[in-house]
């Protein structure tokens, strides 16, 4: 009998090799593509930390490197870290963080 692989897996192919691929906004306000918003609030005013943090949660757990990548600004990512670590599951924050040196410091 086979077992179903971990989705936790490969996430580490999901995740930018470095902060210098984050090339996201970091201001104003971020509408995402359905893929990722697919229920729920789509726009994220990056002023508003609460919000700031759910779209950044939202790309890291549901999306692609593409996503991060886009999305993503290394500045906030790496100021909001120290808060934003403690919403994903270990694997996530384990995975970013063996991947991007920066955010495990």
């Amino acid at each position: 009998m086979s077992t179903l692989p971990s989705r936790w897996e490969h996430v580490d192919r999901l995740i930018p090799d470095s902060l210098a691929d984050l090339r996201g906004p970091g201001t104003g306000t971020v509408a995402l593509p359905p893929h990722l918003a697919w229920s729920g609030q789509a726009e994220f005013d990056l002023a508003n930390r609460r919000l700031r943090m759910s779209m950044y949660r939202t790309v890291i757990t549901g999306g692609g490197r593409a996503d991060a990548e886009l999305y993503l600004n290394a500045d906030i990512l790496v100021a909001d870290w120290p808060l934003l670590r403690r919403g994903l599951g270990p694997s996530y924050r384990r995975a970013w963080e063996d991947k991007i040196s920066a955010l495990g410091a």
